[in-house]
């Protein structure tokens, strides 16, 4: 038996039907984990609520907002933050996605999933997809607690033009992460680099003041946001929650996307990835 007719055997079994179905699992799975961890969900809602709740409260005063697009009036503090909130549920359940990744190799789960027929990059768009959903729903559940706290948009249809924003920026992030998870062999050491990622990139962007004033405050922070891809994303939610395109950050969320998604792949290949060079657990799997 010839090595081509070997290493095309199990791909003559997949199908339209049998990746639809691996999809499904691989969501379902991060679904019931999601609903059993629920502190998870607590704290993902309760983060950005105190900031909504109490800081903006109190920087209110200080960080009042002028009128800058997509806004046509001036705005209220808590209005101006909301997309950085959202970006940031969205950064933290990324992370975290991943954060699980590091744990299924740990435990073995990750060896039963990377030796199946599927392609590999069909494996993490599924992981991807997987996190994205459940950031979508944590997304929605603080815009309905921050609706009667009269936080929303004009119109709205917002709540609907939001979602492909939501999809894209939650891809770029979850894919960082996946990208990052391949670096750490223990789960202790990924969890403690988290909050040199998160910060950094949270405050070092357009999510808690414009730009405008860091630019007044510092040139030199000025340009680290401009080219900090949190930024992007935060001004894409914030525009698409008004029904526009800021076409600049559509381009840099979507190149930063394949970016960090073909760094994942490359990372997670079993011959020439980073686990294969630790000789993590999957390094066998082909």
């Amino acid at each position: 038996m010839s090595a081509t007719t070997v290493e095309t055997r199990p791909r003559a079994g997949i199908s339209a039907r049998g990746a639809l179905i691996c999809l499904t699992g691989i969501v379902w799975r991060e679904g019931l984990r999601f609903l059993h961890q629920r502190g998870r969900f607590l704290s993902a809602l309760v983060r950005p609520l105190v900031w909504l709740f109490i800081f903006a409260a109190g920087f209110r005063a200080t960080l009042g907002v002028s009128i800058i697009p997509p806004y046509e009036t001036y705005v209220l503090y808590e209005v101006y933050i909301a997309p950085g909130l959202i970006a940031m549920i969205q950064l933290f359940n990324g992370l975290q996605s991943s954060l699980s990744m590091v744990y299924d190799r740990e435990v073995g789960a990750m060896r039963i999933l990377l030796v199946s027929p599927y392609p590999r990059w069909f494996l993490l768009v599924s992981k991807l997809i997987a996190g994205i959903a459940v950031s979508i729903l944590q997304v929605y559940a603080f815009l309905l607690v921050a609706y009667f706290w009269d936080v929303q948009p004009d119109d709205p249809i917002g709540y609907l033009t939001v979602l492909p924003a939501l999809v894209l920026t939650g891809f770029m992030l979850g894919a960082m992460g996946l990208a990052m998870s391949s670096v750490f062999k223990q789960l202790e050491n990924f969890a403690s680099v988290m909050n040199f990622v998160i910060f950094p990139m949270f405050f070092a962007s357009s999510a808690l003041y414009p730009l405008w004033r860091v630019q007044q405050a510092s040139i030199p922070l000025y340009n680290i946001c401009l080219w900090n891809p949190f930024t992007h994303a935060v001004e894409l939610i914030r525009f698409a929650l008004y029904g526009q395109i800021e076409w600049t950050s559509l381009a840099v969320v979507a190149c930063c996307s394949v970016v960090f998604f073909a760094a994942a792949i490359f990372a997670y290949d079993p011959s020439t990835g980073l686990t294969a060079r630790r000789g993590g657990p999957d390094a066998g799997a082909k």
